[in-house]
């Protein structure tokens, strides 16, 4: 699964994949093959590229509610980093561009379970338009701003893929 990476103020993503009893880390889109044995709790071997380094782990606090953030102790010093997925980013801004009006879109593959609005109504900031089920989870999709739903590209029981478009929101005209 993709993460972010956020290290001071850089970000990178960076991705482990396990196939075949092998794992891969992704960074930056170059693979690398990694080796990972937890020696003990909190502690690490990894070998990466010929070389071995032991990491001590530890959790720290985030700024941020999404993400996960870890103090790490290596040969050189001590680093702190946090990991954040993706798709919060995503289902928190609901797929929506920013400002009045636009296009609800599904920030990954799921299932519509409920539709709470009709096309022609009115939406207020904030309310909820519907409710995706995705990675056994059910997801509310807000409203980013007051307006009219113009369209409803979905329907109960329908199956979304990443970017599949569900509602069009019209913005509320503003008095000149």
């Amino acid at each position: 699964m993709k993460r972010t990476l956020t290290f001071g103020k850089d970000q990178h993503e960076v991705e482990f994949i396990r196939q075949d009893g092998a794992m891969t880390l992704v960074w930056e889109g170059e693979a690398h093959p990694i080796d990972i044995l937890q020696v003990e709790p909190g502690c690490y071997s990894i070998l990466m590229n010929g070389r071995s380094v032991e990491v001590l782990l530890d959790p720290a606090k985030s700024q941020d509610p999404d993400s996960h953030a870890y103090r790490v102790l290596v040969y050189d010093g001590v680093y702190e980093f946090a990991l954040a997925d993706p798709r919060r980013a995503l289902l928190a801004g609901g797929g929506v561009g920013a400002g009045a009006g636009g296009t609800l879109t599904s920030p990954m593959p799921g299932k519509v379970v409920k539709i709470l609005v009709a096309a022609g109504e009115a939406v207020q900031e904030g309310q909820t338009l519907l409710i995706l089920e995705a990675m056994k989870m059910q997801n509310e999709y807000k409203s980013p701003s007051a307006g009219t739903v113009a369209k409803l590209y979905v329907q109960e029981g329908s199956t979304v893929e990443t970017a599949s478009p569900m509602v069009e929101l019209a913005a509320v005209p503003q008095p000149a």
